[in-house]
């Protein structure tokens, strides 16, 4: 979604801005039009991709997958060359992340087993900026497009792009480039080119409608992607990053703003001209199972983002609704459509993080995380959560990624959580251990008062969770799965047994705690995966 104000006053004012974007102008008056043609990598970017050309991961299930969401301007800066506009203490400013940084530090990712990293628009950007916010609002965030036919040097170059694929496929990583069919940056140099002027509706010519699919949203010129032409430019610039990057799949933005047959025309051209099996995420603002059916159904979309996850995790947790509510809730979300998945968040660049939702609450936060990472989808991370930054209001939902002690701009100094990381790493680790919780069924076991206990099992791999939203611990006797009969049963998240008896399972959960209850393999037994 195209970065806006979350409050009614901000938005205003953003809408404004987008209607006589008067900095951006003087800023881009100085920049040539571009014709309306596929991208073509330049010379030094096709050496360096014929030297290290993008080297495809072998297929495996989307549904097994922890994705990591980052914007690549707050991360890490990797190469001080390119930081141009870059100014630390400005919230709407470019910070100096970069391709190069982001591949470096690779690993702080790599190493919470995240197993698909999802990247923002990294075509070339507006170089100005509008004020509508209150402040200098730059296109750091990579989604105000300006240029289809080259990345933004502020974020790195083509080769740049293929090193940091082939580093993450080096790791077992799958990437997701983030990519918008819908609108272009404010006064784009589109606008400009009497060639590709007609492609476009905008707010100075005053054609922009009302509905979903010809509205201007937040004030961006819109793409006509109904005209046949429009299409081609659009998707012949965007299917080519991905051959010549070697990305697994795009993140699709403002789905329900762009003509359903046109995706399904682009399903059709992706099938024929790139990877198998490359995965198509979308966000349709607002998604949940039942809206995003449709896409489903066409086969347009392998997953839609889930808008719902977090208000109804958070509201929980915070006392808002009975325990049996949320328990079916998290049951409805395994009545996705065969074949297609729901990817859910705690926190985004779009929306207030959900521990600022939780007042901060970091107990409460931990029990979010894990029921984000026990339950069926693909639990999608936002830089930086893993360690408590704090992800507010919008702008401060973009802030840098806290690097601590460490010397690495633009975060250096920003304190992180390190407790809270370690959290995140045990529970991604039992996620990735057990297949029952990425494919198994749900299967409610209690649900009085403050306690949530349910099991999730895929065949022999059997995972019990049981969260405490209440302050006083609780004292539980669940019945012993049958699965689990005379086996020893532990506590996979604190460790420690579980002991057992003619009534079932004891299990003691303090106040705002879980515990995550296995069985101790049996003699010569295998999880698969």
């Amino acid at each position: 979604m195209p970065p806006m104000p979350s409050s009614p006053a901000l938005r205003r004012a953003r809408l404004a801005a987008a209607l006589l974007p008067c900095l951006a102008a003087l800023a881009l008056a100085a920049c040539a039009p571009r014709a309306p043609s596929g991208p073509p990598a330049g010379a030094a970017a096709a050496a360096a991709l014929a030297e290290a050309p993008p080297r495809p991961l072998p297929p495996r299930p989307w549904q097994d997958e922890v994705l990591y969401f980052v914007l690549v301007d707050r991360f890490a800066d990797g190469d001080r060359a390119n930081d141009r506009d870059v100014d630390l203490a400005g919230k709407g400013t470019f910070h100096g992340g970069d391709l190069r940084g982001l591949t470096a530090h690779l690993d702080e990712i790599a190493a919470l087993g995240v197993t698909a990293i999802w990247v923002n628009p990294l075509v070339r950007n507006i170089p100005g900026y509008v004020s509508g916010a209150g402040f200098p609002d730059w296109a750091y965030h990579g989604y105000w497009m300006d240029d289809l036919s080259r990345l933004d040097p502020r974020f790195g170059s083509e080769a740049d792009l293929a090193a940091f694929v082939n580093a993450c496929h080096a790791r077992g990583i799958r990437v997701l480039l983030d990519v918008v069919y819908n609108h272009a940056g404010y006064d784009t140099a589109y606008l400009r080119d009497p060639r590709t002027r007609p492609w476009l509706r905008n707010n100075v010519v005053g054609d922009c409608g009302d509905d979903d699919l010809t509205s201007c949203l937040a004030g961006l010129p819109d793409w006509k992607t109904e005209r046949p032409e429009v299409r081609e430019f659009l998707l012949a610039a965007q299917l080519g990053w991905a051959k010549r990057s070697g990305v697994d799949g795009f993140r699709l933005d403002t789905v329900k703003h762009v003509e359903p047959d046109f995706w399904e025309l682009h399903r059709r051209r992706v099938r024929a001209e790139l990877v198998p099996g490359f995965f198509l995420l979308g966000e349709l603002w607002g998604g949940d199972r039942e809206s995003l059916d449709p896409y489903f159904a066409a086969d347009t979309l392998d997953a839609g983002l889930d808008f719902g996850f977090q208000g109804s995790t958070v509201g929980w947790l915070l006392g808002r609704g009975r325990t049996v509510a949320y328990e079916r809730y998290l049951a409805s979300r395994h009545k996705v459509r065969a074949g297609h998945l729901l990817a859910h968040y705690l926190s985004s660049h779009d929306q207030p993080g959900a521990l600022h939702l939780l007042g901060g609450d970091r107990a409460l936060f931990r029990l979010a995380a894990l029921l984000q990472l026990t339950t069926v989808g693909i639990p999608t991370l936002y830089y930086g959560e893993e360690v408590a930054r704090p992800i507010g209001e919008w702008p401060d939902n973009r802030s840098d990624m806290p690097w601590g002690q460490m010397d690495v701009l633009p975060g250096a100094g920003k304190p992180r959580d390190e407790a809270m990381r370690a959290f995140y790493r045990r529970v991604v680790a039992l996620r990735r251990a057990h297949p029952a919780l990425s494919r198994g069924t749900h299967e409610p076991l209690a649900t009085d008062g403050d306690g949530l206990v349910f099991l999730r099992r895929d065949g022999d791999d059997a995972v019990l969770v049981a969260v405490n939203r209440g302050k006083a611990p609780l004292s539980l006797r669940i019945p012993v799965p049958p699965a689990w009969e005379g086996r020893e049963l532990e506590d996979a998240l604190e460790g420690g047994a579980i002991s057992t008896g003619p009534g079932g399972m004891a299990l003691e959960v303090p106040g705002r705690g879980a515990r995550v209850v296995v069985a101790k393999p049996a003699p010569g037994a295998a999880i698969r995966r």
